[in-house]
């Protein structure tokens, strides 16, 4: 009997932490996590209450060792989902687009139009258009001056923004007339030629591709080649480059993108270290890799292109880095001072509509890069024509 009362602060200390590890499970649930951990919780917590209800209780000591057990797990079980409550209150620049401010003919629409005639217009066959996230504003706004008024729905529509990788699958497929986008990837390039598609590039406009930090991160400017060995794993401390002594996370995007792209141009023949992934849980229970989504931690690295990053995400917690001592501004992606500086394309094939030809024409036009310009992006050159 006195081993047994011995045995009351251990079980009552279990009993409370066992209480909050109980309701951090409720929490994983209702949260919808759907992983192996709340299962593993309420499995835990059944065996321990059934080893409780047995009358052959053992030892003392045991007990004990085996009540400490249960407690730490009862504890890490508890701390997870405010560890997950954490991780999602950090930014991630990616996920901060309402893509639907920007669709046409909508009031309150963060759409920048010209407030002239259109010198082209669609009143039948409309092109079938599709993009990049990064430069949806500029042909969604050629839209509201060229087609008819209508509701464009963005993932199903005349208009459609479906990223860079979906939006060259469209093209490919026929399911699209023209896309605007950033230069094909490698891999791109190769499914257009087993398909037998002649791409053109029809340049309308620059755009800097950035780097940028958490804006606490004491590192203002980086060099190219201090970018490259960062990517290629060869630099892995701010320390190295002037910051504090904290690890890197070098974040990158999915193969494709028109980002990830751009980095792999940038990199040329120096190879890119693994991507930072995440196990991500889809259909039924199966387990898929995926790169990471870019985290705003303070000893964060990532990229994106200028308009997308500053223009419509507009996250104040993030800072561009000068490249080679240049900071992306306007003016330096305008005169090709800024290294990182690309052109972006209407991307179309031989088997485009006419009318989505004479669009790609159009925005070389000057009204087209007019509009180049009201939308917030630069124009392909200084004066505009």
């Amino acid at each position: 009997m006195k081993k047994l009362w011995s045995l009351i602060p251990a079980f009552a200390i279990f009993i409370a932490i066992s209480i909050v590890g109980f309701f951090g499970g409720i929490m994983l649930l209702l949260s919808g996590e759907r992983g192996w951990l709340p299962l593993f919780f309420f499995v835990l917590l059944f065996l321990f209450f059934i080893f409780l209800l047995s009358k052959r209780i053992g030892d003392a000591k045991r007990w004990k060792q085996t009540a400490v057990v249960f407690v730490v797990l009862a504890i890490m079980l508890a701390v997870w989902p405010l560890y997950q409550a954490y991780l999602d209150s950090i930014p991630a620049v990616s996920a901060e687009v309402d893509i639907y401010s920007y669709i046409p003919f909508q009031e309150d629409s963060k759409l920048n139009v010209l407030e002239e005639e259109p010198e082209l217009q669609f009143e039948g066959d409309l092109p079938r258009l599709d993009g990049a996230t990064a430069l949806y504003p500029i042909y969604a706004a050629a839209a509201e001056m060229m087609y008819p008024e209508d509701w464009y729905e963005p993932s199903a529509s005349e208009v459609m923004v479906n990223t860079t990788p979906f939006a060259y699958s469209n093209l490919f497929e026929g399911e699209v007339d023209a896309i605007f986008a950033a230069a094909p990837s490698q891999g791109q390039l190769k499914t257009a030629d087993a398909k037998g598609l002649e791409l053109t590039l029809t340049p309308i406009g620059k755009e800097a591709f950035v780097f940028f930090v958490h804006a606490d991160n004491p590192v203002e400017s980086l060099s190219s080649e201090d970018l490259r060995m960062i990517y290629s794993g060869e630099i892995t401390d701010w320390s190295s480059v002037g910051g504090d002594a904290e690890e890197i996370r070098a974040f990158q995007r999915p193969e494709d993108s028109g980002s990830q792209t751009t980095l792999l141009q940038f990199m040329g023949e120096v190879p890119v270290m693994e991507a930072p992934r995440e196990n991500i849980e889809e259909g039924m229970g199966g387990i898929i890799d995926q790169v990471a989504e870019y985290k705003n931690h303070k000893n964060a690295l990532g990229f994106t292109f200028r308009f997308y990053g500053e223009e419509m995400a507009g996250n104040k917690v993030i800072r561009y880095l000068a490249i080679d001592g240049i900071v992306p501004s306007v003016n330096a992606i305008r005169n090709d001072e800024y290294p990182l500086t690309s052109e972006f394309y209407i991307v179309t094939t031989q088997h485009s509509s006419p009318e989505a030809l004479e669009l790609a024409e159009w925005f070389t036009s000057s009204q087209g890069q007019r509009l180049v310009e009201k939308a917030g992006y630069v124009l392909l050159n200084s004066s505009g024509e």
